[in-house]
């Protein structure tokens, strides 16, 4: 019988191949779903120190949330019709629309970018921790914090206020009570 490439094998071929993340049960879950709050709440403290809205329970709960999301398609038993895959995306648009209504336009200003990507990156970290990925999850914690409160320091110091314009934008014309 000719070997097909793993490329022409149907997905459920390729999956049951796969060696599954290790999950014990809701305990594990319960765990891991810890973990991932208390490395979204580390992300939050930075948001929250520098006074920003989305700070340390949002991005806390986001990592939570998604860890718990993406860890119920684990499940040995329950997740027998369930493709984890599928949820982990689901996860990544729905924590996407949830980080796009923090960025704002007011007038020539755009606010609330790095903010979206702290919201949007403590979810991949909460979805690490759901398939077992710990170290990863917390190699990127200190990646992100350290991105958060080092390039801080570096574009204040070295580069000029940019004002959050593009160059095509028209300029705001001053309002007059």
């Amino acid at each position: 019988m000719p070997r097909t490439s793993p490329a022409a094998q149907r997905p459920e071929d390729v999956r049951a191949e796969a060696e599954p993340t290790p999950l014990t049960g809701e305990l594990d879950l319960a765990i891991r779903v810890l973990v991932a709050l208390i490395l979204g709440l580390v992300l939050g403290l930075e948001r929250e120190w520098r006074g920003y809205p989305a700070g340390l329970r949002t991005v806390g709960l986001v990592a939570a949330g998604a860890c718990l999301f993406s860890g119920l398609g684990l499940i040995p038993g329950l997740s027998r019709n369930i493709d984890p895959t599928r949820i982990a995306a689901q996860v990544v648009t729905g924590v996407g629309f949830l980080g796009a209504g923090s960025i704002l336009r007011q007038g020539e200003e755009v606010r609330g970018l790095t903010t979206a990507a702290s919201v949007w990156v403590s979810a991949a970290i909460g979805m690490a921790v759901a398939f077992g990925y710990f170290t990863t999850a917390v190699v990127s914690t200190a990646a992100v914090i350290v991105t958060l409160v080092v390039l801080r320091w570096v574009e204040n110091r070295f580069f000029r206020p940019k004002h959050n314009r593009r160059a095509g934008d028209p300029k705001a014309e001053p309002t007059t009570p």
